[in-house]
């Protein structure tokens, strides 16, 4: 994959990053750098690995799902330092237009 100041761009609007040419231009090496090292690890001949050891036997430890009867809706919101119609109230995080 080619790296162009296209892609560096198109890669920061999907991150929600701003940067000016200078950043966009020295991101394209390190890009290429990245990419790199990812395709040489695609190289790696790994059939004749043993599958990793897991210092515990167990792979799940996590306990099962198990309905339990929660908090009702005047008890949730009674936690809530602010409450509207209802809801809880949040202050905003994203600006209009975004």
């Amino acid at each position: 994959m080619d790296v162009t100041p296209d892609l560096v761009r198109h890669l920061a609007n999907l991150s929600r990053l701003e940067l000016d040419e200078a950043e966009v231009e020295r991101m394209i090496p390190e890009l290429r750098s990245i990419l790199a090292y990812f395709e040489s690890l695609g190289e790696l001949e790994l059939d004749e690995l043993e599958e990793l050891v897991r210092p515990i036997d167990r792979e799940n430890v996590l306990r099962a799902d198990e309905p339990r009867p929660g908090l009702a809706q005047e008890e949730a919101l009674a936690l809530a330092p602010e409450r509207e119609n209802g809801f809880f109230k949040l202050p905003r995080v994203v600006e209009e237009g975004r």
